[in-house]
């Protein structure tokens, strides 16, 4: 492994572990409405609103897949465990089974499509362990925390924003990776 493959595994990795303090901060204290004793809201699409964190583990989940593409596998796997714990540690008391086991559900159901893709097309790879991660981690938190599923559009919505967001990235990662000769982790 390059020295500036680890380096940009290891950013990757700190980047990822900040999206749960940073999604935590921004329910509480970011939106275009907050609710009191609730969450800050922001609009996601016409009439739609959402927790304004959710943009963080929209994020989360593109930034482990990198994680996993620089560092490897074994990598992925201390991230989502240690994301878990931190996910855990930050929640409020009604919310921490929830949180701890939507992360980890989510995160791990993101690994397991991202794996078998990201040797053929990295893109489509990101995008679908991405969206599969989210769906996952929005029914998983809903159903969990508050046994509802009304507000599952708006979480879907505002974490594909963020992945949408991050693929022409990923795809300037791939190229970048293809003119340096570097396969995935």
């Amino acid at each position: 492994m390059t020295s500036t493959r680890r380096l940009e595994g290891i950013i990757a990795l700190i980047a990822f572990g900040l999206t749960i303090p940073a999604a935590n901060w921004l329910i509480g204290h970011a939106g275009t409405v907050c609710v009191p004793q609730g969450p800050c809201l922001i609009p996601v699409a016409p009439g739609i609103m959402a927790p304004s964190g959710v943009l963080m583990i929209g994020l989360a989940l593109v930034l482990r897949d990198m994680v996993q593409r620089r560092l490897g596998l074994g990598f992925a796997w201390m991230a989502i465990l240690a994301g878990t714990a931190l996910s855990a540690f930050l929640a409020p008391p009604s919310l921490v089974f929830a949180s701890a086991a939507a992360f980890l559900i989510s995160e791990t159901a993101d690994l397991a499509v991202y794996t078998p893709l990201q040797r053929r097309n990295l893109v489509l790879a990101v995008f679908a362990s991405g969206l599969v991660g989210l769906v996952v981690d929005s029914f998983a938190f809903l159903w969990i925390a508050f046994g509802d599923l009304s507000f599952l559009s708006g979480q879907v919505i505002g974490k594909l924003w963020m992945i949408l967001l991050a693929l022409p990235l990923v795809a300037w990662i791939r190229r970048s990776d293809e003119r340096r000769g570097i396969l995935p982790a």
